[in-house]
Protein backbone atom coordinates (compact mmCIF):
# COMPACT_ATOMS: atom_id res chain seq x y z
CA UNK A 1 0.00 0.00 0.00
CA UNK A 2 1.04 3.31 -1.02
CA UNK A 3 2.08 6.27 1.75
CA UNK A 4 -1.60 8.38 1.88
CA UNK A 5 0.07 11.33 3.21
CA UNK A 6 2.12 10.87 0.06
CA UNK A 7 -0.02 10.63 -2.43
CA UNK A 8 -2.38 13.29 -0.96
CA UNK A 9 0.26 15.56 -1.15
CA UNK A 10 1.41 14.97 -4.93
CA UNK A 11 -2.29 14.78 -6.53
CA UNK A 12 -2.29 17.30 -9.27
CA UNK A 13 -5.01 18.04 -11.45
CA UNK A 14 -3.23 16.20 -14.88
CA UNK A 15 -5.02 18.29 -18.20
CA UNK A 16 -2.41 16.41 -20.44
CA UNK A 17 -2.45 13.25 -21.11
CA UNK A 18 0.31 10.24 -23.24
CA UNK A 19 -1.75 8.05 -25.72
CA UNK A 20 -0.89 4.89 -23.47
CA UNK A 21 -3.93 2.73 -22.77
CA UNK A 22 -5.11 2.86 -19.44
CA UNK A 23 -5.99 -0.71 -17.88
CA UNK A 24 -9.13 -2.02 -17.17
CA UNK A 25 -7.45 -3.48 -13.89
CA UNK A 26 -6.98 0.23 -12.88
CA UNK A 27 -10.06 1.48 -13.99
CA UNK A 28 -11.78 -0.75 -11.44
CA UNK A 29 -9.50 0.03 -8.73
CA UNK A 30 -10.58 3.78 -9.25
CA UNK A 31 -14.13 2.98 -8.93
CA UNK A 32 -14.12 0.60 -6.14
CA UNK A 33 -11.61 3.54 -4.54
CA UNK A 34 -15.49 5.88 -5.47
CA UNK A 35 -17.68 3.43 -3.97
CA UNK A 36 -15.98 3.52 -0.68
CA UNK A 37 -16.14 6.66 0.09
CA UNK A 38 -18.23 8.27 2.81
CA UNK A 39 -22.08 8.34 1.82
CA UNK A 40 -25.33 9.41 3.25
CA UNK A 41 -26.45 6.14 4.33
CA UNK A 42 -25.15 2.76 4.29
CA UNK A 43 -26.59 1.15 0.89
CA UNK A 44 -28.40 4.41 -0.32
CA UNK A 45 -25.32 6.27 -1.45
CA UNK A 46 -26.79 7.75 -5.18
CA UNK A 47 -23.60 7.05 -6.59
CA UNK A 48 -23.19 5.69 -10.21
CA UNK A 49 -20.96 5.75 -12.71
CA UNK A 50 -20.67 5.77 -16.69
CA UNK A 51 -16.99 4.78 -18.01
CA UNK A 52 -16.56 6.22 -21.26
CA UNK A 53 -13.65 4.74 -23.36
CA UNK A 54 -14.67 5.77 -26.81
CA UNK A 55 -12.78 8.73 -28.85
CA UNK A 56 -16.05 9.99 -30.32
CA UNK A 57 -17.69 10.01 -27.06
CA UNK A 58 -14.79 11.55 -25.17
CA UNK A 59 -14.96 14.05 -27.77
CA UNK A 60 -18.66 14.89 -27.76
CA UNK A 61 -18.09 15.33 -23.78
CA UNK A 62 -15.20 16.97 -24.50
CA UNK A 63 -17.86 20.33 -25.84
CA UNK A 64 -19.03 20.32 -22.24
CA UNK A 65 -15.98 19.63 -20.67
CA UNK A 66 -13.03 20.54 -22.95
CA UNK A 67 -10.48 18.68 -20.94
CA UNK A 68 -12.19 15.44 -21.54
CA UNK A 69 -11.69 15.10 -25.35
CA UNK A 70 -7.49 13.86 -24.77
CA UNK A 71 -8.02 11.50 -22.30
CA UNK A 72 -7.57 7.50 -22.77
CA UNK A 73 -10.86 7.33 -20.07
CA UNK A 74 -13.62 9.39 -18.56
CA UNK A 75 -15.76 8.59 -15.62
CA UNK A 76 -18.87 10.01 -15.24
CA UNK A 77 -19.93 10.53 -12.01
CA UNK A 78 -24.13 10.44 -11.94
CA UNK A 79 -26.21 10.51 -8.48
CA UNK A 80 -29.57 7.93 -8.63
CA UNK A 81 -31.70 10.37 -6.84
CA UNK A 82 -34.19 7.62 -6.39
CA UNK A 83 -31.65 5.72 -3.91
CA UNK A 84 -30.00 8.93 -2.43
CA UNK A 85 -31.49 8.52 1.41
CA UNK A 86 -30.89 12.17 1.51
CA UNK A 87 -32.24 13.77 -1.27
CA UNK A 88 -30.28 17.33 -1.30
CA UNK A 89 -26.93 16.05 -0.23
CA UNK A 90 -25.99 13.56 -3.32
CA UNK A 91 -23.66 16.49 -4.14
CA UNK A 92 -21.70 15.95 -1.08
CA UNK A 93 -21.66 12.36 -1.85
CA UNK A 94 -20.49 12.44 -5.16
CA UNK A 95 -17.49 15.09 -3.87
CA UNK A 96 -16.23 12.42 -1.37
CA UNK A 97 -16.48 9.43 -4.15
CA UNK A 98 -14.75 12.19 -6.97
CA UNK A 99 -11.87 12.79 -4.92
CA UNK A 100 -11.32 8.75 -3.51
CA UNK A 101 -10.97 8.46 -7.27
CA UNK A 102 -8.51 10.94 -7.76
CA UNK A 103 -6.66 9.81 -5.61
CA UNK A 104 -6.35 6.05 -6.52
CA UNK A 105 -5.58 7.41 -9.76
CA UNK A 106 -2.24 9.34 -8.21
CA UNK A 107 -2.04 5.69 -6.16
CA UNK A 108 -1.94 3.91 -9.65
CA UNK A 109 0.62 6.71 -11.42
CA UNK A 110 -2.01 7.92 -13.71
CA UNK A 111 -3.26 12.25 -14.01
CA UNK A 112 -6.34 12.79 -13.12
CA UNK A 113 -8.48 15.88 -13.70
CA UNK A 114 -12.37 16.63 -11.63
CA UNK A 115 -14.05 18.56 -14.57
CA UNK A 116 -17.06 20.00 -12.70
CA UNK A 117 -20.69 19.71 -14.16
CA UNK A 118 -23.05 20.81 -11.50
CA UNK A 119 -24.22 22.97 -10.62
CA UNK A 120 -24.39 24.47 -13.45
CA UNK A 121 -27.88 23.39 -15.76
CA UNK A 122 -26.73 24.14 -19.37
CA UNK A 123 -24.09 21.58 -18.44
CA UNK A 124 -26.19 18.70 -16.46
CA UNK A 125 -28.61 19.22 -19.71
CA UNK A 126 -26.23 18.66 -21.93
CA UNK A 127 -24.19 15.35 -19.93
CA UNK A 128 -28.34 14.08 -18.95
CA UNK A 129 -28.93 14.46 -23.63
CA UNK A 130 -25.76 12.77 -24.40
CA UNK A 131 -26.41 10.09 -22.07
CA UNK A 132 -30.26 9.70 -22.43
CA UNK A 133 -30.42 10.19 -18.46
CA UNK A 134 -34.04 10.53 -16.93
CA UNK A 135 -34.78 13.36 -14.44
CA UNK A 136 -33.58 10.82 -11.72
CA UNK A 137 -30.34 10.78 -12.73
CA UNK A 138 -28.29 14.14 -12.22
CA UNK A 139 -24.90 14.56 -13.78
CA UNK A 140 -22.16 15.48 -11.32
CA UNK A 141 -18.92 15.66 -12.62
CA UNK A 142 -16.24 13.87 -15.21
CA UNK A 143 -13.21 12.48 -14.17
CA UNK A 144 -10.90 12.27 -16.99
CA UNK A 145 -8.05 9.63 -16.78
CA UNK A 146 -4.93 8.92 -18.60
CA UNK A 147 -0.58 8.60 -17.72
CA UNK A 148 0.29 12.04 -17.70
CA UNK A 149 1.88 13.65 -20.73
CA UNK A 150 5.77 14.13 -20.10
CA UNK A 151 7.01 16.77 -17.37
CA UNK A 152 3.13 16.52 -16.20
CA UNK A 153 3.46 13.80 -13.36
CA UNK A 154 1.92 14.14 -10.20
CA UNK A 155 4.40 15.99 -7.83
CA UNK A 156 4.21 17.81 -4.47
CA UNK A 157 3.36 21.47 -4.86
CA UNK A 158 2.95 23.12 -0.71
CA UNK A 159 -0.06 24.65 -0.77
CA UNK A 160 0.08 24.70 3.30
CA UNK A 161 -0.90 28.67 4.55
CA UNK A 162 -1.58 28.73 7.93
CA UNK A 163 -3.38 32.12 7.57
CA UNK A 164 -6.17 30.44 6.43
CA UNK A 165 -6.36 28.51 9.87
CA UNK A 166 -8.63 29.55 12.89
CA UNK A 167 -9.31 28.15 16.36
CA UNK A 168 -12.26 28.89 18.44
CA UNK A 169 -13.33 31.67 16.02
CA UNK A 170 -13.06 33.76 13.07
Amino acid sequence: MADLEEIIKTRRSIREYSNQKVEDEKVEKILKAGMQAPGSRLGAEPWEFIVVKNKDTLKAIGETCPRVTNSQVAIVLIANIERAFYKKHWQQDLSAAAENMLLEACNLNLGGLWNGVAPTDEKMEKIRELFNLNENIKPFCIISLGYPADGLENKFMDKYDETRIHYEKY
